[in-house]
């Protein structure tokens, strides 16, 4: 499985066409990542990328910004570990509620958390965090161990590495530049998706 995560300033073309085109390949869900931007202009792209995905059965998943989350009605968050943590028990109303983590042991510190998936990274080298070492597979295969809701690996992940990420355990894969910059979405989620029968 795979989860897009956006970054629209890496996009060649027109993001919100960008986003149609991913969105029509029906992926686990979207991450609506953008930090650059004030909260006022992210819950107005917010806005527009959240009818984009309806209009495919594609849930949309607000990154940090809780209220915004609740006034567009997208029905799911991304947080980072800490604020997951400090919220725990105001995000019922979510029904998807992801978290970046960078350990095991905050893996295993998840029980009883509204979390319905981790993302855990970065596994690979990735120009995103360049000059930080990769965390690795037995890093990942470790959170996996740890976690009891999917896990999607995030950070160098190609299709040439997707069968090792999933060979960790993994449910799937975050992609974040790999599909903001690729000249063929539907070749490039397809290269994922077909190797996911394996598993």
């Amino acid at each position: 499985m795979l989860l897009c995560v956006t970054h629209r300033r890496l996009c060649p073309d027109d993001f919100l066409q960008r986003l149609s085109r991913i969105a029509a390949q029906r992926p686990y869900a979207v991450v609506l990542r953008e930090k650059d931007l004030s909260k006022s202009d992210y819950e107005a792209l917010a806005r527009e990328c959240l009818a984009i995905c309806r209009r495919y059965g594609v849930p949309l998943n607000v990154n940090t910004h809780v209220d915004v989350a609740r006034r567009i009605g997208c029905g799911g968050v991304h947080l980072p570990f800490d604020l997951l943590m400090r919220h725990r028990d105001e995000l019922g109303d979510f029904a998807r509620v992801g978290v970046s983590l960078h350990s095991p042991e905050e893996a295993a510190q998840l029980a009883g958390t509204p979390a319905t998936y981790v993302q855990a990274g970065h596994v690979f080298p990735t120009d995103c965090k360049a000059g930080v070492p990769p965390r690795g597979l037995s890093f990942l295969r470790r959170v996996c161990e740890a976690a009891d809701v999917p896990v999607f690996a995030i950070g160098g992940v190609t299709a040439e590495r997707y069968p090792a990420v999933r060979a960790c355990g993994a449910a799937g894969a975050c992609v974040m530049s790999g599909l903001m910059t690729c000249d063929d979405v539907a070749r490039t989620m397809q290269a994922f998706s077909e190797q996911d029968s394996a598993f």
